[in-house]
């Protein structure tokens, strides 16, 4: 299997199953001299993981990250620091049940990537999904983490933003309620009613879908590349690159295809001698290049394809069957998206301020 390498100069390789004995990374591109230590990496990979509240998968996994190269410390180091070689992060799964999965061995769960993976590969791991599984995405939040040490300046946040069909009123937005609520949710009131509605959800054994919405303050105007190395271009795949994730906007994003030319511009003043955007329709890119704005991204996560309702499905022999799946899964997968985003958003960012210091040396 091709393509577990994400980024340019600041790199990622994510490795491991589900169900296999670990999963972790390898960073490679990282800067000399940064302050590592895996406290750092811990607390971004404890908002992802489950089995926090009951509107998560209940498998618990400590998501205990070790760092098994690419740091060193004496004396002049002042303390742990990247050396500048490949950082290898494991992770050890602790809490796998394949029996789980037993029955659903030769049947294929819609939704799944099951059917696909079988017909590009000729084998597949039924439990719970192998490479496929969101159980992947803590090895890129370990990466992530890696990659803010590199964004020293700037600042990322997450945000659950709907669920369902409800939606955050942005006139309630705080993003200190964040940490107040199990659905990273800015709206004290949303996160109220959501929780009422995902109850119903998993108490019926279905799920839903949601969108996530993830926003860099601090970055500078001139990162990304016109034409093939755009900002939003590489934002938008590392987005799509998230387990679930079936849309991507930027800014005012399809909201746009609404807007009249002179609704959507985003007029500039000087102020204190500096340009200054009145709006942010454009979500901080401009021709593919950070404007100095916030950057704001969305994207959609599909609903949980396990559920417990009977699915019609076929066999790997040609069979017809009705499918149910059983086992933990996230009535909402969307809730632990958030910290996946964030993370995402990092490594982009990381690789384009490298990238953006080879060209023009700033």
């Amino acid at each position: 299997m091709s393509h577990n390498s994400f980024g340019h100069l600041f790199r990622i390789t994510t490795f491991g199953e589900s169900h296999g004995v670990a999963i972790g990374c390898v960073v490679d591109g990282c800067p000399p001299g940064l302050a590592l230590t895996e406290a750092d990496i811990q607390g971004f990979l404890d908002k992802r993981k489950p089995g926090q509240s009951k509107y998560t998968t209940q498998r618990q996994e400590a998501d205990q990250v070790k760092i098994l190269s690419g740091v060193f410390e004496d004396d002049r180091t002042n303390g742990q620091v990247t050396t500048g070689t490949p950082i290898c992060l494991m992770i050890e799964n602790t809490d796998q049940r394949s029996k789980d999965y037993s029955d659903i061995r030769d049947k294929y769960r819609p939704g799944h990537a099951d059917f696909t993976y079988d017909a590009k590969y000729g084998v597949r791991d039924y439990r719970g999904g192998g490479r496929s599984s969101a159980r992947e995405t803590a090895s890129r939040v370990a990466g992530g983490a890696v990659a803010r040490k590199v964004l020293d300046g700037i600042f990322i946040r997450g945000a659950l933003v709907q669920v369902g069909p409800h939606k955050v009123n942005r006139d309630n937005w705080d993003w200190n309620e964040i940490n107040n609520n199990p659905f990273f949710c800015p709206d004290a009131q949303a996160a109220s009613q959501w929780a009422d509605y995902l109850d119903g959800i998993r108490k019926s054994g279905s799920s839903i879908g949601a969108v996530v919405e993830v926003v860099a303050s601090g970055v500078p105007a001139g990162w990304g590349a016109p034409v093939y190395g755009k900002l939003d271009q590489d934002l938008s795949s590392a987005m799509m690159s998230i387990n679930a994730s079936k849309a991507v906007e930027i800014g005012a994003g399809f909201g746009a295809a609404c807007l009249t030319g002179e609704e959507n511009a985003d007029q500039i003043r000087m102020v204190d001698g500096k340009p200054q955007f009145q709006s942010n329709h454009a979500g901080g890119i401009l021709g593919g290049i950070s404007s100095g704005q916030d950057i704001v991204v969305r994207f959609a996560v599909k609903p949980t394809s396990s559920i417990l309702t009977p699915r019609k499905s076929v066999t790997a022999d040609g069979q017809d069957t009705d499918i149910i799946t059983k086992g933990r899964h996230d009535p909402c997968v969307g809730i632990r998206a958030v910290p996946v985003g964030e993370a995402m958003m990092a490594l982009v960012l990381a690789d384009h301020k490298l990238r953006h210091r080879a060209q023009i040396g700033d």
